[in-house]
């Protein structure tokens, strides 16, 4: 995403290559996401014969001052860049326009043509940027709503410690909030940060007056260096943790020192825990947080264990029921075949029992198993009471329900 640097260096090409020049024409894309609050054909029709008095910066939004109102604003988002034709601007995820390359580019939003054959585009890939034309820009939302701005407003070190010392959000997340300081993104404050040696994490009011000092001197530092360098980020020092900040966890390294990283208001933050320590309260806080995350990792443990321990029982009884069912199968097969006067049949040795029962864990038998256990105790459900009366019996083997026997009659006496 641009930030400060970046919107800056894009300001200074504008201002030295465009302004006294005079509009001749210009192409608008119908693409009204990113073209807001006018139509293309109006935008277009609006520019053409107005002279560039002057390119302006806020934050990371830019307009141009033209000879009337209404001005062009551009804000950035997450892909906007400027380009002149021929003319190298930044080199941070980005190069020059060379000349086979083709122009206008092909996510180019709006295209200005000088009087003097000058072209310059604002292009967009993600379309998350903005292209307004307003009577006062500054007046209206989002400039207006802007902070001071970290190069052009720098707040003085006591109003800067002061103002810090009533903010009680994390540091990471205020130095990204546009309203407090306008220009700051992602990876300047985990910059910032890392050279003041200030844990994202830190509460802002918490942190101390040297280390306020530090981090002040930081941000001008950090964005008078890139600007010194043309945003050329491979000019960027060594010692930065900018070179390393997108590499994958595990990988990323700054001066020999392991990189972690945490999200801190919304946004990925890289910091170097050996360097960046929290300190008081949220030292105390973090180690708290740490500790109850372990007990409830252990507890969640402890209680797969004593889980895995209450199924290994409940597994042998089960184990030591299907090998009673399979020996009653075997007992009344043979009772059968000696009942009948036929020969008795081999009876299958508890040992190859166990062989099959071993070979059929695990394939899907269990399910059989499982029937075998019903049948047998349905069955010995059914067997009859051996007080049972014959008639009962008799009974029941035709289907119908057992009527209690009748008494014999005596027979009458002759007289």
């Amino acid at each position: 995403m641009p930030e400060l640097p970046e919107v800056e260096v894009a300001r200074r090409a504008l201002e030295e290559h465009c302004v006294g020049k005079r509009i001749v024409r210009c192409s608008a894309a119908d693409d009204t996401k990113v073209i807001d609050g006018v139509a293309p054909p109006r935008l277009e029709a609006a520019l053409v014969g107005r002279t560039i008095s002057a390119a302006r910066r806020k934050g990371k939004n830019l307009w141009l001052a033209l000879d009337s109102p209404p001005f062009p604003s551009f804000q950035f988002g997450m892909a906007g860049a400027i380009y002149i034709k021929g003319v190298e601007l930044s080199k941070y995820k980005r190069s020059a326009v060379r000349p086979t390359e083709e122009w206008p580019l092909k996510y180019s939003k709006l295209l200005v043509v000088m009087d003097d054959g000058l072209e310059f585009s604002f292009t967009d890939k993600r379309r998350f940027a903005k292209i307004r034309f307003l009577d006062n820009p500054e007046a209206v939302p989002p400039i207006s709503e802007l902070g001071p701005d970290a190069l052009f407003e720098p707040l003085h070190l006591d109003d800067f410690v002061e103002s810090l010392s009533r903010k009680k959000a994390p540091i990471k997340a205020l130095l990204l909030d546009q309203s407090f300081i306008s220009g700051i993104g992602n990876w300047i404050a985990d910059e910032v940060l890392y050279q003041a040696r200030i844990h994202p994490m830190q509460t802002a009011s918490m942190i101390s007056k040297e280390k306020c000092k530090a981090l002040h001197q930081c941000i001008i530092e950090v964005i008078e260096k890139s600007l010194e360098v043309g945003c050329n980020s491979s000019q960027y020092p060594e010692n930065w943790i900018f070179h390393s900040r997108e590499k994958k966890p595990g990988k990323a390294f700054v001066e020999g020192k392991k990189i972690d990283f945490i999200t801190v208001g919304g946004r990925t933050s890289a910091y170097v825990p050996e360097l960046q320590k929290l300190d008081g309260i949220d030292a105390t806080a973090s180690r708290a947080k740490i500790s109850k995350e372990q007990s409830k990792s252990n507890k969640a443990a402890r209680e797969v264990d004593d889980d895995e321990e209450e199924a290994k029982p409940a597994k042998r009884g089960r184990k030591q029921l299907v090998k009673a069912t399979h020996e009653i199968q075997e007992d009344e097969e043979d009772a059968k075949a000696s009942k009948r006067g036929r020969k008795q049949p081999a009876k299958t040795s508890k040992g190859s029992w166990k062989k099959a029962h071993h070979s059929s864990e695990g394939s899907g038998d269990d399910d059989s198993d499982d029937e075998a256990v019903d049948k047998v105790v349905a069955e010995q459900g059914k067997r009859r009471d051996p007080k049972q009366p014959a008639e009962a019996k008799s009974s029941s083997d035709k289907g119908g329900s057992a009527a209690p026997a009748k008494r014999p009659q005596r027979k009458k006496r002759q007289l």
